[in-house]
């Protein structure tokens, strides 16, 4: 059994070398040739000075290149911190630095970029490119290695490194409230802990295809490149031209006969709007996950008759935690409008719900924060000890002995069936004319009119009533702020109502596909 997540590919390699790991477009990689091709890779690294626990950036477009680096980075005892390839130059420069990373593992159409980053401050001192051609990149700052050498040393056996479970595997940075990004810390065994679970619970096997729409910075990638390997299956990236064009999804989704699908569900329900996947052969997809943010009932019920071969299931977890809830769907009725439930606790793991005065909270209904235990616990934050102690605390249910919780910040309640409701964010409750409000409700209550897409709820300051609520939504037909403001009214109370409804084409989303809050958020409060 593997316990460092390069093993994956080192076992399967072994079943499987001839088998397809990995396709992109009309590319594609054997087992063989992946484990050979990362294998140079991690040789190269080694040395240019890459040791155990050092952190390397990935930085380039989803490609065979970027899977190929992650798997040479690993083998070589690195960390791999995947950059959003489309991010600025100067919020880039800030993680490598605040990281530490010294290497980087790019496409030579990043040269340019490589450059921007390096006169905003970053210290990188070698690039290593994973791909034909020149990079224009201009500086003599760098030591660069070039594709050809990589390939030269392509060989049977990893370097001998002497690395441990325990070490860090990857440093995925996501948003932080403070306006930097911030560093999750993630080890091999926090991750094997969850891609186990995954590749037993769904019963994935070799004769799977699983996609990998997620960009690599986002966790949701894990489940696609490392269950693949752990079940000698065969992932297919999706081209960025492919990813968020939903016509061209679903066609690439039949012509790649994709059998198990994992994305955020706003992706799901463009495919549903605008994909025309009454016109596409979807009958391989055996099984649909979704996580990351609230799937509309309506749309999740429309996509499973689009899609009725299909298991579906909502996977719940901060970075943070990986995936610690899951909830297998039922069919939905028509009419059933309420949020699907987030599930329970993964194998493994454990979940508790804790009230403002730190009591845990049994009874059905009752809301309280939600702390998350188990292996797939995160490490912290890279860098700042202050925010990783206020997250990660002492179990305050066994005072004997020192066990981490992770407090999602997360609200939720049980319910009678022993499933979990998530009910909101912690920092999405707010208080409006003396009124605690939760935002989450309302977006809610929005979702549930037929002609809204999407919807997003957000509340700026205000000195005479503590914080005005907006609504901006996407809809179509003839819907218009009146008839939003009237379906409102008809379901909640009247201190709930927006006090705005903004018609938008669609709404603004991060690079990970959620819908963009802050960007909202900061943009009503500018005006």
């Amino acid at each position: 059994m593997a316990f460092l997540l390069q093993h994956l590919l080192c076992e399967a390699t072994e079943c499987w070398p001839s088998a397809t790991a990995a396709l992109f477009g009309d590319q594609a990689l054997r087992y063989r040739e992946l484990d050979a091709l990362s294998n140079g890779l991690a040789h190269v690294l080694r040395e240019r000075g890459v040791r155990r626990g050092d952190r390397v950036a990935v930085y380039m477009n989803k490609s065979l290149g970027s899977l190929l680096s992650i798997h040479g980075i690993l083998k070589a005892g690195g960390v791999y911190v995947p950059l959003d390839p489309n991010a600025p130059p100067q919020r880039l420069a800030f993680i490598l630095q605040n990281c530490g990373v010294r290497c980087i593992a790019a496409s030579t159409q990043k040269g340019a970029a490589i450059r921007q980053i390096l006169a905003e401050g970053a210290r990188l001192e070698t690039a290593v490119f994973v791909d034909e051609g020149e990079p224009a990149l201009g500086s003599n700052e760098l030591a660069c290695v070039s594709w050809p050498e990589v390939v030269d040393r392509a060989a049977a056996s990893p370097p001998d490194v002497a690395s441990i479970e325990g070490d860090l595997a990857y440093v995925l940075y996501t948003s932080g409230s403070t306006g930097t990004p911030k560093g999750v810390m993630i080890s091999h065994a926090n991750a094997l802990a969850f891609v186990n679970w995954a590749v037993d619970e769904f019963a994935l096997t070799a004769e799977d295809r699983l996609s990998s729409h997620a960009p690599l910075h986002f966790d949701l990638s894990i489940f696609d490149l490392f269950a693949t390997m752990r079940a000698g299956a065969s992932v297919a990236l999706v081209p960025d031209g492919t990813s968020t064009f939903p016509i061209r999804l679903a066609e690439w989704i039949e012509k790649n006969a994709i059998s198990v699908w994992y994305s955020v569900p706003s992706i799901l329900t463009l495919l549903l709007l605008k994909g025309r996947l009454d016109r596409a052969d979807l009958g391989r997809l055996r099984l649909v996950l979704f996580a990351g943010e609230v799937f509309p009932t309506k749309f999740l019920r429309d996509v499973m008759r689009a899609i009725p071969r299909a298991e579906f299931a909502n996977l719940y977890g901060p970075t943070e935690t990986n995936v610690i809830t899951w909830y297998r769907v039922p069919p939905l009725s028509e009419g059933q409008d309420e949020p699907i439930p987030i599930g329970r606790p993964c194998a493994n793991t454990d979940v508790l719900v804790v009230d403002e005065s730190g009591n845990r909270i049994e009874e059905v209904g009752v809301e309280g924060e939600l702390y998350a235990r188990g292996p797939t616990l995160a490490q912290g934050y890279w860098g700042d000890a202050e925010k990783t102690a206020r997250s990660f605390v002492q179990n305050p249910f066994q005072p004997h002995w020192s066990e981490r919780v992770y407090r999602t910040g997360d609200i939720v309640a049980w319910q009678p069936d022993g499933n979990l409701r998530l009910i909101g964010r912690r920092d999405r409750m707010i208080k409006s004319r003396g009124y605690r409000i939760e935002l989450d409700e309302i977006e809610s209550v929005l979702y549930a009119h037929p002609g809204v897409k999407e919807a997003a709820v957000v509340a700026v300051p205000d000195e005479m009533i503590g914080s005005r609520i907006l609504a901006f939504v996407a809809c179509g037909g003839d819907l218009g702020a009146a008839g939003l403001r009237e379906h409102c009214l008809e379901r909640l109370p009247r201190y709930m109502i927006p006090e705005s409804f903004e018609l938008l084409a669609e709404l603004p989303k991060t690079s990970t596909g959620k819908v963009d809050r802050a960007r909202i958020t900061a943009n009503a409060s500018a005006r």
